[in-house]
């Protein structure tokens, strides 16, 4: 089983890991384009007005025009704990025990603007690119990564995948019959809406009790028992499609 999350906008500075060596990193067919955007970024980064319309950055982001400045250069850790934010924080990474964390590294992988796909213990450094971006002389990065993402995915045969990442992010490299989850809020007259804040929140929830369980779910049935027994309430709306309820 593979789960993919998505990244977050937010990430962790330093790490005690050697500068990006992409060779050592998952996928590697992914390799030539992740050169092509590292080298892109750094190159851009040398215009910090130019670094900022392209990436979307206010006044006040300068930090992360010199993030993408160092890629080559900078400290690494693993993915797993470089992005931060709300799914992050349910995952709660930092409480797995070694072993639950060996499962961790094993199990997850996080959708990356930058890298197309990483496993979670793959060694990173900060970076500033988000899904929707797009930097100058280039196409869309859905243009870049689509024809090499899907192909790479299929490629690691890991059985079920649970594709937990945004829109934006499986529009970058789709997963053919993977299991989605939509995050549902019910409202007292019985209405159902999709949430944001909440949204996050919940896969976290969703993909900590994967990594955690000692089931190896092979459809959406068994990925349903391992949520249910989590303590989320879910149900399921179409062979590839749960839906989690708040």
């Amino acid at each position: 089983m593979l789960v993919l999350l998505p990244p977050s906008e937010t990430k962790s500075d330093g790490g005690k890991g050697a500068p990006l060596d992409l060779g050592e990193l998952s996928l590697p067919k992914l390799t030539a384009t992740r050169e092509m955007l590292v080298d892109a970024l750094v190159a851009l980064a040398a215009d910090v007005e130019a670094s900022s319309v392209a990436l979307g950055l206010s006044a006040g982001q300068s930090d992360e025009v010199a993030r993408n400045a160092a890629l080559w250069t900078s400290s690494t850790t693993p993915a797993l704990e470089r992005y931060t934010g709300v799914l992050f924080d349910a995952l709660d990474a930092k409480s797995l025990t070694r072993v639950q964390k060996s499962k961790a590294f094993a199990r997850l992988a996080i959708g990356s603007a930058l890298f197309g796909v990483v496993r979670s213990g793959d060694f990173i450094p900060a970076y500033r690119l988000s899904g929707g971006s797009k930097l100058p002389g280039m196409g869309t990065l859905q243009s870049l990564w689509k024809p090499e993402l899907t192909p790479a995915l299929e490629a690691e045969d890991e059985g079920l995948i649970v594709d937990l990442r945004s829109g934006t992010y499986q529009q970058l490299g789709p997963a053919p019959g993977a299991v989605t989850a939509t995050v549902l809020t019910e409202k007292p007259d019985g209405s159902r809406s999709v949430v944001s804040h909440f949204n996050k929140h919940h896969k976290g929830l969703l993909a900590r009790a994967l990594v955690v369980s000692r089931a190896e779910p092979s459809d959406v049935k068994g990925v349903a028992r391992v949520a249910s027994k989590a303590g989320l309430t879910v149900e399921i709306a179409s062979p590839t499609e749960l839906v989690i309820l708040t």
